[in-house]
């Protein structure tokens, strides 16, 4: 082999290891969402099998069973392609220091990355490319190990919250039901509390589920709760209180739309999802003025205390929604989110292929 070849291994194998190096520190270490090529592909090529497998079946279940497994497994094949490609790397290093034949460099290289210690070398280079690939392999499936406590508690406080949220808004969660239990318990006039708690909860996810952005698909424990799903229903509650009790002031509503709908976007600015961030107040919302007026008037004959006519109140509430009703739908489509009232029953049909968040979807019929 020519000086000039050995020297091309060395820096096309120093380039992959690198690569691979960098791809870990920015996926676990750098605290905030780097679109890293590697981890990109690794999490496209698992979604690709298990979202071609899951909607295959029309039953929701099925298709939930299947994609729980989809983010957890994801995650381990990270370390996976790490390795493998800093395998490969130092087996093209191995052959511009003169390991050779070919399969000496490779045999020589599967030795020192998961430290066998096998096949070993009195020449001063090797051995010391040995001794940084046996390391680099150890902290590789170190830095995995070491995130997945802060991963499983990131996950475990974004559960507790959607968990509590069925006790007032059911499961499935919807607005309605959130509402008109907040109106027999006397307790509508009083959700400062709520709205204040759920701000703080969309300001967590938005950091959680952009920079470590897996999380976003772990599903949760019980195949009808979903953070997408439970983040729209307090999302719409907190709209039609803003826009119906207009004798009441509810700054804390506002601030909670706010933080869910600023959250909600930066989660999609991630993954690329498409969305109008600078929606007018009279742009079209996938609610009908007819769902709304539903609401309206079961929160009337419950008795509460409803100070807004019925058309102010659906312009008002409307234009609190479309400050969230596409980015709602995408994530909802995004993540497989199971059917709930005013948003994951009217997003999109995901298809087979996601690029990690990037997939084409087709459009069900929008009310």
């Amino acid at each position: 082999m020519s000086v000039a070849l050995r020297v091309v291994c060395i820096l096309l194998g120093s380039v992959l290891v690198l690569w691979a190096s960098i791809s870990a520190v920015l996926t676990f270490v750098v605290p905030r969402g780097n679109p890293v090529a590697l981890t990109r592909w690794v999490f496209t090529l698992v979604a690709t099998g298990f979202r071609g497998v899951a909607l295959r079946f029309k039953r929701y279940e099925t298709r939930d069973r299947i994609m729980a497994v989809y983010a957890p497994f994801g995650l381990l094949l990270l370390p996976v392609a790490w390795l493998i490609v800093v395998y490969y790397g130092f087996t093209l290093i191995f052959l511009g220091l003169r390991v050779t034949p070919i399969h000496h460099s490779l045999m020589m290289s599967a030795s020192s990355l998961f430290t066998l210690g096998f096949v070993g070398s009195n020449n001063l280079p090797v051995t010391a490319a040995i001794a940084i690939e046996a390391g680099l392999g150890l902290g590789l499936v170190a830095i995995l190990i070491s995130y997945l406590p802060s991963i499983y508690s990131s996950y475990s406080r974004r559960e507790i919250r959607v968990t509590s949220l069925e006790t007032f808004a059911g499961s499935p969660p919807s607005a309605e039901t959130l509402l008109l239990r907040l109106t027999a318990v006397d307790r509508l006039k009083h959700t400062e509390e709520i709205w204040h708690t759920w701000g703080e909860w969309f300001a967590d996810i938005e950091e959680t589920h952009t920079s470590i952005p897996v999380i976003a698909f772990f599903r949760s424990p019980q195949p009808e709760r979903s953070w997408v799903t439970a983040a729209g229903a307090v999302l719409d509650s907190a709209a039609i209180v803003a826009s119906t009790m207009t004798n009441e002031l509810h700054p804390e509503a506002a601030l909670c739309i706010r933080s869910g709908y600023l959250s909600l976007r930066h989660i999609a600015d991630f993954f690329g999802l498409p969305y109008n961030p600078d929606p007018l107040p009279t742009d079209p919302i996938s609610i009908t003025q007819v769902e709304f007026n539903v609401v309206y008037d079961r929160l009337v004959e419950s008795g509460a205390e409803i100070t807004a006519p019925r058309e102010a109140a659906w312009m008002a509430f409307a234009g609190w929604r479309v400050n969230y009703d596409q980015v709602l739908l995408e994530l909802a489509s995004l993540t497989i989110a199971p059917w709930a009232q005013w948003s994951s029953d009217r997003a999109a049909e995901p298809l087979a292929f996601t690029g990690f968040g990037k997939g084409t979807r087709r459009r069900r019929g929008q009310a």
